[in-house]
């Protein structure tokens, strides 16, 4: 069967799990866009009604750890698709059809200030106190120290190595071990809140009544308070000047101390955080959208690869004087993997 077409019993289940009556005669499944994981997502009109099919196969999608988040971010007001049918089992899930506006086509110069208003008030929602948060329905892991680790590996495993084809020495691993422990104890050392883990402008959809809708949930942890919003404003798919998002990360800042959401933190500091944050998620990045073209066949995801090398670079550079680790590794990655990045068909000069 082709990987496009939904299996035979999955538009049967879709309707039994549906009340009877209204029906159209012929009623049919239409594949809508997927995303990076396995899940595949068909949409099924009937009548006025739209829904959303997914095939999420359970033996690699986080089915349950979906539902739990969705009830927890639903009961705290976060606007996310309803449910009308589950079957674990097989993976089948029967969703609100949210449409198809991402919030990334919207944003420009103009609107982004309003646009990155209504989900900064998300964050704020969603930026409990870990106590709380734990209170909720579903138990969500700790992005710890383990778990910001095995990210950060992604870089060497499957973007230095297997995309660019280069062989890392002890030393060049030695010195991306050094870059990293100072990326994850600063991940550590701050507030920790109910963490979305992908939080960006592909996963945030414009509703008709104007809330911002949040999809792709499912591996949300308690963690960092600068993660989703360094997601945000650093994008991997628009890219705002730097002035423009540092401005931006401080308002926020401003907004959870006024709410005591977080213990009043410096400037600098919290630019500290939130810079740091952005460079561990945007090295981690390079090796999953790799892998996402190596190991799963999905290659768009390699024209976004120069704006995220982009990031790696400003943020480096930016703490070069400060930091020898940043410098080492910035003079590393300038000399040994941007000629072989140059070299690909992706890698338009930075």
């Amino acid at each position: 069967m082709s990987s496009r077409v939904a299996p035979t019993e999955l538009l049967p289940w879709a309707l039994s799990q549906l009340p009877p009556g209204g029906v159209d005669a012929f009623p049919a499944l239409q594949l809508v866009a997927g995303d990076a994981s396995n899940r595949r997502y068909f949409r099924l009109e009937l009548g006025s009604g739209r829904y959303i099919v997914a095939q999420a196969p359970p033996e690699t999608e986080k089915n349950e750890a979906f539902l739990s988040v969705r009830n927890l971010l639903a009961d705290i007001g976060v606007r996310v698709p309803e449910v009308f049918g589950v079957d674990l089992a097989r993976g089948y899930l029967l969703l609100e059809d949210l449409g198809d506006q991402m919030l990334l086509p919207l944003l420009n110069a103009t609107t982004a200030d309003h646009y990155y208003g209504q989900a900064g008030a998300i964050l704020l929602q969603l930026a409990l106190p870990t106590d709380a948060a734990r209170g909720l329905p579903g138990d969500l892991p700790v992005y710890d120290e383990a778990l910001l680790r095995e990210e950060s590996g992604r870089f060497g495993t499957w973007f230095v190595e297997k995309l660019l084809g280069y062989s890392l020495n002890v030393q060049e691993q030695d010195l991306i071990e050094a870059l990293t422990v100072k990326l994850v104890a600063s991940a550590l050392e701050q507030p920790v809140v109910l963490v979305h883990r992908d939080f960006h402008s592909r996963n945030l959809m414009p509703q008709p009544d104007g809330q911002l809708a949040v999809i792709d949930f499912q591996d949300a942890v308690h963690g960092p308070v600068t993660y989703d919003l360094v997601s945000l404003l650093r994008d991997c798919y628009i890219c705002w000047p730097a002035q423009r998002v540092d401005r931006w990360a401080l308002e926020h800042r401003d907004q959870l101390c006024d709410r005591g959401l977080i213990a009043d933190v410096e400037d600098a500091l919290f630019l500290r955080w939130f810079d740091w944050m952005g460079l561990q998620r945007h090295i981690k990045v390079l090796g999953t959208f790799a892998r996402l073209y190596l190991r799963d066949g999905k290659p768009g995801y390699l024209q976004d690869l120069p704006l995220v090398i982009y990031y790696v670079r400003q943020i480096l550079e930016k703490y070069t004087d400060d930091e020898p680790a940043f410098a080492e590794f910035g003079d590393w990655f300038d000399k040994a993997l941007r000629p072989l990045i140059q070299r690909q068909p992706w890698g338009a000069p930075q």
